[in-house]
């Protein structure tokens, strides 16, 4: 094989290995783009009634509004999977692809895990360690997203309130610290809105995966699997 055949079918693999994450975040880059757009539309509209000037769309992505309405968004997704991750060490679902089997519940045992002694040549370097770096990294996909709910948490918080404080200046209203607006109803109707869709969503998905089925998808069984297998993949 020539070199140009080489280098085209390692960018062709490229492609295709990496399919998922590049659709994606592809369409993710899409659809921010569109609130974005919709976002400031909408914000111009708010400032046309309150009599004020409306601003371009560089200046709204400079915004609290803008950022906060992103950043309410992101931490409950990194939430949800949070919960997930961790819940599903303990929780079972009989049936569900979701799920463990009922008779693995628990973080498992090393031969199980395939760590320290039971780590072959291609697991990754610290998960046959016996030390710190064995925990963490064996702990590491949950501990990243719990960071990142919490660093979108906060940020949420800080340009709710600076958002919430643009408005109450509009009104002539003295604005709010920090504090304040943690205990305020604005800030749990933001973030309490999304918590639900994002808590529904992930039960719909472990219920429904029971009895239905998506053909080729590993997030549902194969179609011809008994309603009661858990934890198998199609």
């Amino acid at each position: 094989m020539s070199d140009d055949s080489a280098g085209r079918s390692r960018r062709s693999n490229f492609w295709r290995d990496n399919s998922l994450t590049l659709v994606f975040g592809t369409a993710f880059l899409f659809a921010l783009a569109g609130q974005a757009v919709a976002g400031h539309a909408e914000f111009n509209e708010q400032l046309g009634v309150d009599g004020l000037q409306q601003i371009g769309l560089g200046d709204y992505l400079t915004t609290s509004d803008f950022a906060v309405d992103v950043t309410e968004n992101w931490q409950s997704e990194f939430l949800q999977f949070f919960l997930f991750i961790f819940g599903t060490v303990w929780l079972v679902q009989r049936g569900s692809p979701e799920s463990k089997e009922p008779h693995r519940v628990g973080t498992e045992s090393d031969r199980e895990q395939r760590m320290g002694d039971h780590a072959t040549s291609e697991s990754p370097r610290w998960s046959g360690t016996k030390d710190w770096r064995q925990r963490l990294y064996s702990r590491s996909l949950g501990l990243v997203m719990g960071l990142l709910f919490l660093l979108s948490w906060f940020a949420q918080s800080v340009t709710g309130m600076s958002a919430h404080n643009e408005q109450r200046l509009r009104q002539l209203q003295e604005p709010t610290g920090w504090g304040a607006y943690l205990v305020s109803p604005d800030f749990w109707s933001r973030t309490l809105q999304n918590w639900q869709s994002e808590l529904l969503a992930v039960a719909a998905m472990v219920i429904l995966s029971v009895y239905l089925r998506q053909r080729g998808s590993p997030e549902s069984k194969p179609v011809g699997a008994a309603h009661s297998s858990t934890g198998v993949e199609g």
